[in-house]
C-alpha cells in the first residue's frame, strides 16, 4: 500500500486533530489566587480524554481576552484543526468567544463542565474569607455565561453545540466521546477518496447522485474509474498469487463443495487485481456496477468480484454494488465508527413475528457476520448479467443501526437513522446476505416511517446503537438528521 498519508482507510486517524481551550476572564486571575491554574488543570483533563480516543490534541490553554482569543484562532488555522472544544470554565465575555470562533473557522462544541455534581455549601461557607469563597464560587459557575454564548451563536448564524455536566460524571465523558467520534468521522470522510467504477443501474432513479454536490457537502473526493483497467490488472496476476488468495478464501469463508475450482481461482485473481486497483488510486471506498455489452474480459471480471469486494469491505474499504454512491458513503461512516457497514435493503415483512427481512446480493461485510460466511455458486445473478460465486451470511445478532444518506432540501443531504435488533430465525439460503430485524415501532410502522423520509432503497447496517454519535456527526457536517426509531 502507498505510504502517502492521504490514503486514509478507517483506522488512519492520526491526522485528525481537535483543539481545546479554556474560556475565562483575565480580570479574575490577580483577584483570586490559584483560580487560573485550577481551571487550566480541568482543561488538561479533558484534553487527556481526547488523546485517549486516539486523536491529536492542540491544547490552547486559557482564552481570556481579545489577545489570547486571536492567538488561539491563529493556531487553530496554522495546525489545521478539525474542530474546537470550547471549555467554559467560569464566567467569560461573549466578545472573546466571537473573536475566537469567527477567526478559527471550524465547528465548535461548547463544554459547560463544572467540577462535580454539586458544591459543598457548608465547606465553602466555613472558609470565612469572602474572597476565597468567591474564588471557589467562580470555579463552579461555568453555566453562567452559557446563555450569553448561545445568544451570540444564534445572532451570528452559527450552530450551537453544547455539553452540560460535571467532570466527575461518567455520562458526561461518554457524551464528549461521542462528539470526538463524530469529529473523527467527519474529518476522515472529508479526506476520503471514493472510487466510482462503471455506471448507474439503469432506471434506479433513487440512487442517482449529483457527485459534485456530494463532494461539496461532505468533502469526499470522487475518482472515476474504468472496468477495463481492472480487467487489465487481472491479466497480470501471477498464478502463485492466485493460489495464495484461494487459500485465504478458504480460511475466511466457508466455501461450499459445489463451488467449482475454476470459479474460485477466477474470484481469487479478480480479488488480487482489485486490491492493486484500490492501492493504485488510494481508494477508501468503491461503488461499482457494469451491465456489460459483450466484452468477455470485463464481464468475467465483474461476475467474479464479489468475494474480493467482501474482503475489502471487512478491511475498511467498503464496496457497494449497483453504483450506490450515497450508500457507500453511509457504509464508510459506519466503518469509521467501528460498527461495520454492510450493504442492505428491506424486501419483505414477517408480520407473524413482527420482523423486517433485509439483505442484498453482492458483497457482504465479513467482519460483522453471525457465524461462517458461506460461498455458494449462483447460476444467475438476478437482475444482472452473469453468474458465479456469491456470499451468504447474516448480520451478527444484537443491537444494530441502519443508516441512509439521503437528499434533503434544507441541508443538501440528511442522515436517516434507525436503531433495532438483529435476531435469529429462519432466512432464505439463496446465496445473499439475509437477516431478520426487529424494531421497537414494529415492522409495519418502521417501514412506513422509513419510507416517509424518502431515503434510497439501499441502506447500510452496522453493529450497536450509535444514533447519538450519528446525530452529532450531522450537526458537525451541516447535514439534516432524522431518527426513525
Amino acid at each position: 500500500m502507498p505510504e502517502d498519508d492521504r490514503w486514509m482507510g478507517s483506522t488512519a486517524q492520526s491526522s485528525v486533530r481537535i483543539a481545546i481551550c479554556g474560556l475565562g476572564l483575565d480580570t479574575y486571575w490577580p483577584q483570586f489566587t490559584g483560580l487560573h491554574d485550577r481551571l487550566c488543570g480541568s482543561v488538561d483533563q479533558v484534553a487527556g480524554w481526547i488523546a485517549d480516543e486516539g486523536l491529536a490534541v492542540t491544547n490552547l490553554g486559557m482564552v481570556d481576552n481579545y489577545g489570547t482569543a486571536s492567538a488561539a484562532a491563529s493556531r487553530c488555522r496554522r495546525e489545521e484543526v478539525d474542530a474546537l472544544f470550547l471549555f467554559v470554565t467560569t464566567y467569560a465575555l461573549s466578545a472573546t468567544v466571537l473573536t475566537l470562533v469567527r477567526r478559527a473557522g471550524v465547528p465548535v462544541v461548547v463544554l459547560n463542565l463544572q467540577p462535580g455534581a454539586a458544591m459543598d455549601y457548608e465547606t465553602v461557607n466555613a472558609m470565612g474569607d469572602r474572597t476565597a469563597m468567591t474564588g471557589e464560587w467562580l470555579a463552579w459557575c461555568s453555566a453562567c455565561p452559557m446563555p450569553e454564548i448561545a445568544n451570540l451563536f444564534a445572532r451570528a448564524g452559527w450552530t450551537f453545540r453544547q455539553v452540560n455536566g460535571a467532570l466527575t460524571d461518567v455520562s458526561t465523558r461518554e457524551e464528549i466521546a461521542e462528539w470526538i467520534c463524530a469529529v473523527r468521522v467527519q474529518a476522515i470522510l472529508a479526506r476520503s477518496r471514493i472510487g466510482l467504477m462503471g455506471h448507474s443501474y439503469s432506471g434506479m432513479l433513487d440512487i442517482a447522485t449529483d457527485v459534485t454536490h456530494l463532494a461539496t457537502v461532505l468533502g469526499v473526493h470522487p475518482e472515476f474509474l474504468e472496468v477495463d483497467e481492472l480487467s487489465a490488472l487481472a491479466n497480470e496476476v501471477a498464478i502463485s498469487t492466485i493460489d495464495a488468495r484461494v487459500r485465504e478464501f478458504r480460511d475466511v469463508f466457508d466455501v461450499r463443495e459445489d463451488c467449482m475450482e475454476e470459479e474460485i481461482a477466477l474470484a481469487a485473481r479478480t480479488s488480487v487485481a482489485l486490491d492493486c486497483f484500490v492501492a493504485q488510486y488510494r481508494l477508501d471506498a468503491l461503488a461499482y456496477y457494469y451491465k456489460g455489452s459483450g466484452n468477455a474480459a470485463n464481464e468475467e471480471t465483474m461476475r467474479s468480484i464479489i468475494l474480493g469486494a467482501s474482503l475489502l469491505t471487512a478491511q475498511h474499504i467498503p464496496v457497494a454494488g449497483e453504483y450506490e454512491v450515497k450508500n457507500v458513503v453511509a457504509m464508510k461512516i459506519l466503518d469509521i465508527l467501528g460498527a461495520g457497514g454492510s450493504f442492505t435493503e428491506y424486501y419483505a415483512m414477517d408480520m407473524r413475528n413482527d420482523i423486517v427481512l433485509m439483505g442484498h446480493d453482492g458483497p457482504g461485510h465479513v467482519a460483522i457476520a453471525a457465524g461462517p460466511v458461506r460461498v455458494r455458486p449462483l447460476s444467475v445473478y438476478h437482475g444482472k448479467v452473469g453468474c458465479g460465486l456469491s456470499v451468504e451470511m447474516s448480520v451478527r445478532y444484537g443491537h444494530v443501526t441502519l443508516l441512509s444518506v439521503a437528499e434533503d432540501d434544507a441541508h443538501g443531504y440528511k442522515l436517516v437513522v434507525a436503531e433495532g435488533e438483529s435476531v435469529a430465525g429462519p432466512i432464505l439460503e439463496i446465496g445473499n446476505t439475509n437477516s431478520r430485524y426487529r424494531f421497537p415501532l414494529g415492522a409495519r410502522e418502521f417501514v412506513q416511517r422509513w419510507n416517509a423520509e424518502a431515503a434510497a432503497h439501499h441502506c447500510a447496517i452496522g453493529l450497536g446503537h450509535i444514533a447519538g454519535t450519528l446525530e452529532k456527526l450531522a450537526s458537525l457536517a451541516g447535514l439534516g438528521f432524522k431518527r426513525v426509531c
